[in-house]
């Protein structure tokens, strides 16, 4: 076998024998080795006398050194480089370190919704973050689910306000928030900002009676016809002198009472009724006169003169409840029952003189060959007939034909 075939062969019974250990120490180890296989192999004829003398003193150094450093080593501990423990460790626990290195520790954020007192969102809010000492003052605006959300922010104690018109400021408790901490406030509802304010109003019973006097002369049948005398208030106020003649010459000189005249006059004339006044456009025009005289006399007697007198309100008070029976009687009833001005059930002694004194007055301006004392009567019992009638459909219809009227006026409750 050659001398290097032997030094490889040492070599590797060497490295067998000392395992794998760290490899600076083995590099010595090997080289030590070899170096003095080597040596062995030569002789002292090979080499000069005075050669030969340091080669052995370098190699008897070069053993020395070497076993020094492999002692020194072997009492040591071992211990992994940092590129084998970072091989050696999980691969989750290096992820975790790597998500802890790249994690901010200035994550926190509080987030939360805007609502008001009635659990509505408030979209558009301005919320503002008040941080410890205003170390932190940042804005935002709700989105429109009135969600807002501050990200990114350090450990510390904040207070979140909102701000939105006509509404109450609003203002948190502080709120501790710890490093990394996502903190969703419970929902904020804000009050409705409200003032008080007194205002003193001291009306007296004929205001009262003068607006509701106001209010019944906007209520119109189909919008067209008259309803002033119905009252759809049970308890109204009571009326004055002088509500009683104006209410009375509003009817009188109301355009619709004018046409209804002329229609009374036009049948009165294909009828020639009161033949004394004759017949042609002269004839016409007498009728129409003593039509508006019977209209006018009628109602400043049964509306004015003698309510004033005997103290009793002229005016229907619908009732509107009730069985169907009751309410009729109540209509028929009514023409010759009123309510006096002391709130009172008293005979209606305004309504029937009134249709008799209008009846005798129209004989003073009726043909001679016309006028008759049967006719006074008759014209009496019609006119207190006729508003019998009219009571009926005043109970029955006119609440829902008349237009203006209050909705809280619905008769006796």
């Amino acid at each position: 076998m050659s001398a290097q075939s032997t030094a490889f062969c040492a070599a590797r019974s060497v490295q067998h024998r000392t395992g794998i250990e760290h490899p600076t120490g083995m590099r010595d180890k090997i080289i030590s080795r070899l170096f003095a296989v080597w040596l062995s192999t030569r002789t002292p004829d090979s080499i000069d006398a005075d050669g030969w003398r340091l080669v052995k003193l370098g190699a008897f150094a070069a053993i020395l050194v070497g076993g020094l450093a492999t002692g020194l080593r072997a009492q040591q501990p071992a211990s992994a480089s940092p590129i084998d423990s970072t091989l050696q460790e999980a691969p989750g626990a290096v992820q975790a370190r790597a998500s802890e290195a790249v994690q901010p520790q200035s994550s926190a954020s509080i987030a939360g919704t805007v609502r008001d007192s009635r659990g509505a969102l408030l979209a558009g809010a301005q919320v503002t973050l008040v941080g410890q000492d205003n170390i932190v003052n940042r804005v935002v605006t709700a989105d429109d689910n009135g969600a807002f959300k501050f990200a990114d922010l350090p450990a510390g104690t904040y207070r979140v306000k909102i701000n939105v018109t006509d509404l109450e400021p609003f203002a948190s408790a502080p709120v501790v928030l710890g490093a990394g901490e996502k903190r969703e406030l419970a929902v904020m509802a804000m009050r409705i900002a409200t003032k008080t304010t007194t205002i003193g109003v001291e009306a007296t019973l004929n205001d009262v009676a003068r607006a509701q006097v106001q209010e019944e002369e906007k209520q119109r049948i189909l919008g067209f016809l008259p309803n002033y005398y119905t009252s759809y208030i049970w308890d109204a106020a009571p009326m004055t002198r002088k509500l009683k003649f104006n209410l009375a010459l509003r009817t009188a000189t109301d355009p619709v009472t004018f046409l209804v005249v002329a229609g009374v006059a036009g049948v009165e004339q294909a009828h020639k009724t009161f033949p004394g006044y004759g017949q042609g456009f002269e004839g016409y025009a007498k009728r129409y006169g003593a039509s508006y005289a019977d209209t006018v006399s009628g109602r400043m007697f049964g509306s004015a003169i003698f309510p004033v007198l005997l103290h009793q309100d002229p005016r229907y008070f619908y009732r509107g409840s009730g069985s169907t029976r009751s309410r009729l009687l109540y209509a028929l009833v009514s023409t010759v029952i009123c309510r006096g001005d002391n709130g009172r059930l008293e005979p209606n002694y305004s309504h029937v003189l009134g249709s008799f004194a209008a009846a005798g007055l129209s004989n003073l301006y009726r043909a001679p060959q016309d006028r008759q004392a049967s006719l006074t009567f008759r014209n009496g019992l019609i006119i207190t007939g006729g508003g019998a009638v009219v009571n009926v459909l005043r109970e029955f219809l006119s609440r829902k034909l008349t237009a203006n009227v209050p909705t809280f006026a619905n008769g006796k409750p």
